[in-house]
């Protein structure tokens, strides 16, 4: 693909392109990937990594998500260039322009190939959306508004409050 300052993916063979994430969806990110990634290292839990980052679920499912972390008991789909295989989280920080797509395609698409977490992040820091791992696929579990926080079973003990991720 070019390198003209946006992001392909693709899901279900279609080529999604959005335009790079703005400053605030970066700040959340960078925020929240220097938080979640100085816990897994702390506790020696896995990888985090950013956008972008290539997850390749099929020849014709390949994402670069916001931010993704692999347990321990996943790294063996990590290869050097991208990811073979589902992550343990998934988090998308969403904008007017990519917000049907995370609903939607993304979700069903996460759920499909055994994201564990599907963290959705409104771009304004002030609401979350958190879907797990349920029977059929990915269940939303909780809506967090900005004073709650960013928390999982999977991360005993890390916790982060949505408005510190925007401010």
């Amino acid at each position: 693909m070019p390198n003209n300052g946006k992001r392909y993916e693709i899901v279900e063979g279609d080529l999604f392109v959005t335009p790079v994430p703005r400053r605030l969806d970066q700040r959340i990110v960078t925020r929240l990937s220097r938080l979640l990634s100085g816990f897994v290292d702390d506790h020696q839990l896995g990888e985090v990594y950013v956008s972008p980052f290539d997850v390749v679920f099929s020849p014709f499912d390949i994402v670069e998500p916001d931010l993704v972390y692999f347990s321990n008991a996943r790294e063996s789909v990590l290869t050097e260039l991208n990811a073979q295989g589902a992550p343990d989280l998934v988090v998308e920080v969403f904008s007017e322009t990519t917000e049907k797509t995370d609903r939607t395609f993304k979700l069903k698409l996460y759920g499909k190939f055994g994201v564990q977490e599907y963290w959705m992040l409104d771009p304004a820091g002030t609401a979350a959306e958190i879907y797990r791992r349920g029977e059929e696929g990915l269940d939303l579990l909780a809506k967090l508004s900005a004073a709650e926080a960013l928390t999982s079973p999977m991360f005993p003990g890390f916790s982060v409050l949505l408005r510190d991720l925007a401010e």
